[in-house]
């Protein structure tokens, strides 16, 4: 037990450290960094790359990831955080995803992506210490933590640079009126905040023995959560939040098992949400709502002439008979991820609230169909509408608490929820089969007739997308899709008026969870087998940015953002990993530059 609670507080340092940069960034930019934990990673393989290749020592690898990730985090603000800083809030959020995925893939394609082993910079397993064995290097991270602490507390307090950044925190306005160079000051935090995450990356590095460059997207995911449980935009919660999850954590593991740990993560972020809405530290919300009002600008999608759309739909329900096998298999996904996808244009682009969950509706679709149609016999219409029924209600009852809190916490919290909803399908193995996944889910079967061929299951999932774009499009011109409507263009106007938000914002994710559900079901019988490593953040991140692209405003829209995200991978595979740092290039070029989306124009 005593080593369980020492590998814990070593690990919530390192958390500590990368949620210290996340709070810093955010009380001054407002802005919740999805990028932090890709920069996390990067120091982690720079540091591997200075150690392994270069035989470099432990200070010299400390100062060089330091200035490289600085310099990293000075880019970050300066070419894609301030161009949209008189924007709201969740273009600068999506914008960080797409800095992201550029991150990430980028250190895949320059170390690989193979796990390999840790320079030791420092002696580990060296030092006994009540019965346990730990190393100078975890000695020197907690005391390098402690250093960074004292020497963050004593600079915002005393130095006038900390003040300056601490007024900007405070209100920026006020801070420019009295003559303080806001600009200057959030690209210091912003590089404060890198380098600290490229220091704790080589410490994480060492501790863990064996790195690669998706191992640090976890646990820079991981010391998000702990920012957002000590409150964004507080140091001192930042540092008591990475120390609770480091040690939850290693006591949840050690009580349930590996398999556990999202569910513990992610759980302890909901329940202290649900008891603190803004974190154990953080301060109360102003009654404007960041997270919520289309960064669009008032945009409306383009409308489709009457007699083009009948010609499109016969084009569409042709073209697999006239091309091949494979052209027919990518259509499927094309279309499972825009029905995914359509759903968002009412939570995120009606109601205005972002929603980065999707994969644990998408998950309990298929789960529900493969379980009821390949192990219960049920007819594949019924697995598949149980599909969406399930993911619809789960969703709801495991979202309703959410909407009660305000600002980036509703957002966060839908990560949480869409990542405990997938750790909970890998914990229940006797239904689920954990890990392992579930195989021969059948082909789909109407009337007795086995769809087999990708040109008949194609044709299915393309009516099943027609029915979910005619539903969504008559709902959006309804008095309901209205009233949601008026929540996104003002959400104090709306409860000013009676307007129950939090209940309208639950219905349309309802409605999205559902729609979510039957691409799910579909995506489980064309594959013919499941596991929950098929619905990481990374599926939720995508069905957004295909919403984003296409347009929130229209669901047409999300047909087109598929097909450039889906569709054209297939030609980008000579690019390999590069294909990512296209989509996360585009997703912020789109924000920046046509944040209205492709299939869709400016009041």
């Amino acid at each position: 037990m005593v080593d369980t609670l020492i590998t814990g507080f070593m690990h919530g340092n390192a958390y500590a450290i990368v949620a210290l940069g996340m709070s810093l960034i955010f009380g001054v930019s407002n802005v919740a960094n999805f990028a932090h934990a890709a920069v996390f990673g990067m120091g982690m393989m720079i540091a591997w790359w200075l150690g392994s290749v270069l035989g470099l020592g432990i200070v010299p690898t400390i100062l060089l990831v330091a200035l490289i990730t600085g310099l990293i985090g000075l880019l970050l603000n300066t070419l894609v955080i301030s161009p949209l800083q008189n924007r709201p809030s969740v273009a600068a959020l999506l914008a960080t995803i797409g800095v992201g995925m550029i991150l990430d893939n980028t250190s895949q394609m320059i170390f690989g992506t193979e796990t390999r082993s840790f320079p030791e910079l420092l002696p580990s397993h060296n030092i006994e210490f009540l019965g346990v064995r730990i190393g100078t290097s975890d000695i020197v991270m907690l005391l390098l933590t402690v250093a960074i602490m004292a020497s963050m507390a004593a600079f915002l307090k005393y130095g006038k640079m900390g003040q300056a950044i601490r007024a900007t925190a405070q209100d920026t306005q006020a801070a420019k009126q009295v003559g303080i160079p806001v600009k200057r000051i959030q690209n210091i935090s912003f590089v404060i905040a890198s380098a600290l995450a490229g220091v704790a990356g080589i410490f994480v590095g060492m501790f863990n023995s064996n790195v690669s460059p998706t191992s640090g997207s976890s646990v820079g995911m991981t010391a998000f959560i702990a920012a957002t449980i000590g409150g964004l935009g507080s140091m001192p919660g930042a540092v008591v939040g990475g120390l609770t999850l480091g040690i939850v954590e290693a006591l949840g593991v050690y009580a349930f098992g590996d398999g556990a740990h999202d569910l513990i993560t992610f759980g302890a972020l909901i329940v202290i949400l649900l008891v603190r809405p803004n974190g154990l530290f953080g301060k109360k919300q102003v009654l404007h709502e960041p997270m919520t009002g289309s960064f669009s600008g008032g945009a409306k999608p383009y409308r489709i002439p009457k007699w083009l759309g009948p010609i499109l739909i016969v084009a569409a329900l042709v073209a697999p008979f006239l091309a091949s096998d494979y052209f027919s298999s990518v259509g499927i996904q094309i279309m499972i991820y825009a029905m995914a996808a359509m759903g968002l244009t009412m939570v995120s682009g009606s109601a205005g609230q972002v929603a980065l969950g999707q994969a644990g509706p998408i998950a309990l679709g298929a789960y529900t169909s493969a379980i009821l149609v390949g192990q219960l016999h049920a007819s594949f219409l019924v697995g598949v509408l149980c599909g969406g029924l399930v993911a619809a209600i789960f969703s709801s009852i495991i979202t309703f608490p959410v909407w009660k809190l305000s600002g980036h916490y509703i957002a966060i919290a839908t990560i949480g929820v869409g990542s405990i909803t997938v750790a909970l399908i890998r914990v229940f193995e006797p239904i689920t089969k954990g890990s392992l996944g579930i195989t021969g889910i059948p082909f789909p079967q109407l009337f007795g007739f086995t769809l087999f061929t990708p040109q008949l299951q194609y044709v299915l999932v393309l009516t099943f997308l027609l029915i979910e774009l005619l539903v969504i499009t008559k709902i959006r011109k309804s008095h309901l899709g209205k009233t949601i409507e008026s929540i996104g263009n003002d959400p104090v106007a709306s409860e000013s008026i009676g307007i129950r938000t939090s209940a309208y914002k639950a219905l349309a994710f309802a409605i999205a969870a559902f729609f979510a559900g039957i691409a799910g079901a579909l995506m489980a019988h064309q594959y013919t087998y499941i596991d929950p490593s098929m619905f990481p953040f990374a599926t939720s991140s995508l069905v957004l940015t295909i919403a984003v692209l296409g347009g929130l405003s229209s669901p047409v829209g999300t047909i087109l953002g598929a097909i450039v995200l889906v569709g054209a991978p297939e030609l980008l595979r000579f690019m390999s990993g590069g294909r990512i740092i296209v989509y996360g290039v585009l997703l912020i070029l789109i924000i920046i530059f046509r944040p209205q989306g492709l299939f869709a124009k400016k009041e």
